[in-house]
């Protein structure tokens, strides 16, 4: 990675400000690390937020910080009551003190279970947004108690739960400097779930339930393995920041997290991971501590996670590693936040809840070890919820299917003839197709394996895709939240080839990521891209095509992964990307087929 200190809309790192910058010295695996930190944003107060929206300026609803106002006060009067015990004071192991919103049903006095919801965006973001909404979601569903991607008081205080809305270490007004999605998250989490329990309040057992910034800080916490976390509800939660987030497998993506550090109301500083990925652009130990430890989560988890959005990897990274001997995995076709308030989700949740939560013996255990969602096209004939024994599935076929640049086909059988296939470094474009002579089904990893030539540069990014097109060639997109979605995608920098040999499966190749070999003129590499699971069905006659780009081909879809990649492909229109196929260049596309469970004479038994 090029060390680009002048990333596009990213404040740089400047030594001598040390009004807007700081560094921390911080101890990782016994050597000292300076960890970078920017000056946050103090944050508006409601009213603040109101003038600049009557002057016509944008307010950012993350920056808003309500008033401290501790109290307690009945925060609905819908039968029954729920009660919230408003900006509660909570200190941490090294005095640092946090604060809490803590909702529980105020029509009992017996001891409850306590779902936490706890993420750098602000603890009560309906007061002071100029609408409480989130996409995807029919207004109203949700209450203005709950937690932004969280639990909605709303919903678990009637069904006997207490719900903690929490401010971490830096937002809003807790004490200290917001550190992202590391190990000191997990230790303040571990020490706000043992206050919580010793609670008169609480019946000693709790749960962290949320999507997205709030499920990444799950694992984090739940490998801590506080005593009184009893169980785990991680619905769409990146995991490795590097690979999943600051980068696309090696290709900078730091816009997104950039956001976060600017929007994310804090008075202090925010630990700023774009500024580490420039000064760390390798996978160091730095980075290490921004990867979950999974094998340290043992307690039962149910995981989710969504086929048309960038925490897919993470959470099934999650459902796979973690060493839970009871764990349950929905891998579902749906955005996270309307997946997370359909109601058939939230009473199956609720099912597991009552588990292990309230010791109900209600039959949780009949759930399949994992669901699927297998898709089609548009929003048609897609199968919910597919029951499954295991993800990978067990009865997984992988095929090779091999490229040939003579026809820009894929083929079931090696090509012998050598050819190869060119494209511009900046609006080019490659693809290679197949038309399936029947029926299949494909759930799981999927990987490309390349020989790759780059004439004119030194690196070749690659934007790599696998879509479907029906059998007279009409491009078939899934639908999600009304819109267009290609399918499964993966990315790959051709400099960054070497692969983490103990990360590395057959069917998922993992890049090392420890240092840059630029590819020289005139020699051919051989290359292994990862490409995000994937569950869809291709009819007799279908297409499955796998398209390369050098660049991110945006689409109107708005959760499409590509926020600002920085790539590196030379100058545009100065250097050439060549694909070989045949013969000793035996690139191929390896699919996850997974055969019917069942065949009686012509007919497939799907489910």
């Amino acid at each position: 990675m090029k060390k680009n200190t002048e990333w596009r809309n990213i404040p740089s790192y400047d030594p001598n400000d040390k009004v807007t910058w700081k560094k921390v010295k911080r101890e990782i695996n016994g050597n000292e690390v300076d960890v970078i930190f920017r000056k946050g944003n103090p944050g508006m107060t409601v009213e603040e937020a109101n003038e600049k929206r009557a002057r016509g300026e944008q307010v950012n609803n993350f920056s808003i910080s309500p008033h401290m106002r501790p109290r307690t006060y009945v925060a609905t009067d819908v039968a029954p009551h729920i009660l919230c015990e408003q900006d509660v004071a909570v200190k941490m192991r090294d005095g640092i003190t946090i604060y809490a919103d803590i909702y529980r049903p105020a029509n009992t006095t017996e001891p409850l279970p306590l779902i936490i919801s706890w993420a750098p965006f602000g603890k009560r973001p309906a007061e002071g947004q100029d609408g409480w909404k989130m996409m995807g979601v029919p207004p109203g569903t949700v209450s203005t108690m709950a937690k932004f991607e969280a639990s909605d008081p709303g919903f678990w205080c009637r069904h006997g739960y207490a719900v903690a809305n929490v401010d971490p270490r830096g937002v809003g007004h807790s004490e200290g400097d917001v550190v992202l999605w590391g190990e000191e998250d997990g230790k303040d989490g571990y020490d706000f779930i043992e206050w919580a329990a010793a609670q008169a309040w609480c019946n000693g057992r709790v749960t962290m339930m949320g999507n997205s910034g709030v499920c990444m800080v799950i694992w984090r916490i739940a490998a801590e393995q506080p005593p009184h976390l009893t169980c785990i509800a991680a619905w769409e939660g990146t995991g490795d920041m590097y690979r999943e987030s600051m980068t696309y497998n090696g290709i900078p993506r730091p816009c997104f997290e950039s956001r976060i550090v600017s929007s994310c109301a804090c008075s202090n500083y925010v630990e700023d991971l774009c500024a580490m990925l420039i000064e760390h652009p390798y996978y160091d130990d730095y980075w290490k501590t921004k990867t979950p430890k999974w094998e340290k989560i043992r307690i039962p988890a149910y995981v989710a996670a969504g086929m048309c959005h960038f925490h897919l990897r993470g959470s099934l990274e999650g459902f796979r590693k973690i060493r839970s001997p009871k764990k349950w995995l929905r891998m579902h076709r749906e955005m996270e936040w309307p997946d997370t308030y359909t109601p058939e989700n939230m009473f199956d949740l609720l099912r597991f809840y009552d588990r292990y939560l309230k010791d109900e013996r209600n039959g949780w255990e009949f759930t399949p070890k994992v669901r699927v969602d297998v898709m089609d096209a548009y929003g048609f004939d897609w199968i919910h919820n597919k029951e499954e024994a295991n993800f990978p599935v067990p009865r997984t076929e992988y095929r090779k299917l091999y490229l040939d640049a003579r026809n820009s086909s894929l083929n079931e059988a090696p090509v012998a003839e050598v050819s190869e296939i060119e494209y511009d470094n900046a609006t080019g474009h490659a693809y290679f197709g197949i038309h399936f002579n029947e029926d299949t089904e494909i759930i799981g990893y999927l990987k490309l394996h390349l020989w790759i030539e780059c004439r004119g540069y030194d690196n070749m990014d690659m934007f790599v895709w696998v879509k479907k097109y029906s059998a007279d060639g009409q491009y078939l997109p899934i639908h999600c939240m009304k819109d267009d979605y290609r399918g499964t995608w993966g990315e790959a920098r051709g400099c960054r080839r070497e692969l983490d040999e103990k990360l590395t499966t057959d069917f998922q190749p993992v890049q090392a990521h420890q240092k840059d070999e630029p590819m020289e003129q005139g020699k051919i590499y051989p290359i292994d891209i990862e490409l995000m699971p994937h569950a869809r069905y291709w009819h007799k006659g279908e297409e499955l095509r796998v398209e390369i780009d050098p660049e991110f081909v945006k689409t109107q879809w708005h959760q499409d992964p590509g926020f600002d990649f920085i790539t590196d492909n030379g100058e545009p229109g100065k250097a050439t990307h060549v694909i070989h196929t045949g013969g000793e260049y035996d690139s191929y596309l390896q699919i996850p087929v997974v055969p019917p469970k069942y065949r009686s004479g012509d007919y497939v038994y799907k489910y």
